[in-house]
């Protein structure tokens, strides 16, 4: 079974490179690039050229879709912790390797590095 995806920009086929011409010689036409790894956009796009002709075309769509932010949102003293670790520091037996800092505080607290890697281990009251 084929492991190849299509580059899901609509008009990929109209770029005219040689990778896309395809066919016989006398029935040649380009064709939207197929690949078994798409590096742009999560592996939805063969280049950047058509992940941002996409987005230009369908950006409104997706807004108006999945809802458009009306108000600003606010990070607060509470919710303003986020996991981070100092990798200048990662030697046996050194301390606050890992730890959780408040982007508002800049106060630190250690973590383990089981709780590092726990996604679900948060400080954040959401």
């Amino acid at each position: 079974m084929s492991n190849l995806k299509y580059c899901q920009n609509p008009d990929c086929h109209t770029y005219t490179t040689q990778d896309r011409l395809k066919g016989q010689k006398g029935s040649k036409t380009y064709q939207t690039r197929r690949r078994s790894n798409l590096y742009y956009g999560r592996g939805n796009f063969c280049d950047r050229r058509c992940m941002e002709d996409w987005v230009a075309q369908y950006i409104e769509q997706a807004l108006n879709h999945f809802g458009r932010i009306t108000q600003a949102k606010h990070l607060t003293e509470e919710t303003a912790w986020i996991k981070d670790y100092d990798y200048r520091s990662y030697r046996p037996g050194e301390v606050d390797v890992y730890y959780f800092v408040n982007k508002i505080t800049k106060e630190r607290r250690p973590l383990t590095e089981q709780q590092y890697n726990d996604n679900n281990y948060t400080l954040n009251e959401r």
